[in-house]
């Protein structure tokens, strides 16, 4: 039984456009309460030629639905699903920061290298949200069954702080959520997809974890080795190039962290991790075993280093309307 019933109105006003991607964009804004409450939040819409396609709305919708119980230090959380004129949107966590692919290709521009420390710390942090989703339960006890199914570099995002945050649950499985074509299409960035994904395959928690070996190796090797000229070139590689001895491109990768990277990439789901879990116990036994390690901390004053700031270079603000918003936007909510 309700308590009490709430009337009140949000109103966003949007800031700036931080992201376009494939199918969606993100902008900032700021969340505008009673008595002059201010916040500032991340507004995700889908692109305008995706806009009136059923079937992405319906996947939005449920993307939405799928994360606002996934709450975890090291997954972007969702406020509020809302539709104005038309138009859903989502209200999330504006994260302070650049995401993996940012962040790799400024380590590049000012060609520098990443610890190797700070790379397996930053895998670990995306295991440890990896493991929360696959782990997480609907009201009645049973599992979600979540797959994310996209974790690549543009999905990673790091605070200034130095939080380390998964994002972006769009092509996500998970039970009763979102509609599925697995095993008739291909979803997910060929050059960091499992190779049962890129093989038409039905997928679990161990795609995923193939997907964080992908992004480790690139973290140590500053590229990634299964991209090619194209997607497809990128899919055969994920299918049947030979994993390499990863000591023999970076003398920094000893034994220990070599069969790390090969239980994350192995194509036989037997000899994969198993869990998120058993891959962040050895990620973090590898960089604390024997004391102190990178924290949060130490993460957050290298990036604040490599961009030599607090705050990266902002886009110009959004003026008048985006794309499908317009500048302030006022949704009435009846809470519950």
């Amino acid at each position: 039984m309700a308590l009490f019933t709430v009337q009140s109105e949000f109103r966003y006003e949007i800031v700036r456009k931080i992201f376009e991607g494939g199918m969606g964009i993100v902008f900032e804004a700021e969340q505008h309460g009673s008595r002059d409450f201010i916040k500032r939040v991340a507004i995700k819409i889908i692109r305008p030629n995706f806009a009136s396609q059923k079937m992405f709305i319906e996947n939005f919708i449920g993307e939405a639905k799928l994360v606002a119980d996934l709450i975890h230090t090291n997954i972007v959380q969702t406020y509020h699903l809302g539709e104005t004129k038309g138009v859903c949107f989502i209200c999330m966590e504006l994260i302070r920061g650049v995401n993996l692919e940012q962040f790799t290709r400024q380590l590049s521009e000012k060609n520098q290298q990443l610890p190797k420390e700070l790379a397996v710390f930053i895998t670990s942090r995306i295991a440890r949200g990896l493991a929360y989703a696959h782990a997480k339960m609907d009201k009645d006890g049973k599992p979600l069954g979540i797959v994310h199914r996209d974790v690549s570099l543009k999905n990673i995002m790091i605070a200034f702080e130095g939080d380390v945050k998964v994002t972006d649950f769009g092509i996500a499985k998970a039970r009763g959520f979102l509609t599925d074509q697995e095993g008739e299409v291909v979803a997910g960035k060929a050059d960091f997809m499992s190779p049962e994904q890129a093989d038409f395959q039905i997928t679990d928690k161990r795609s995923d974890i193939f997907s964080a070996g992908v992004v480790l190796q690139h973290l140590l090797l500053s590229r990634n080795i299964f991209k090619g000229e194209n997607a497809e070139e990128s899919r055969q590689r994920i299918l049947n190039m030979e994993i390499p001895d990863f000591r023999k491109y970076d003398t920094r990768i000893d034994e220990p962290l070599n069969v790390i990277l090969h239980r994350c990439l192995a194509r036989d789901l037997a000899k994969r991790y198993a869990t998120a879990d058993e891959l962040l116990y050895d990620l973090e036994y590898y960089i604390y075993h024997k004391g102190y390690g990178p924290t949060n901390e130490t993460l957050g004053k290298f990036v604040r280093e490599l961009f030599g700031q607090n705050v990266p270079v902002q886009p110009p603000a959004v003026h008048g309307k985006t794309d499908l918003l317009e500048h302030t936007v006022r949704i009435n909510t009846k809470a519950q």
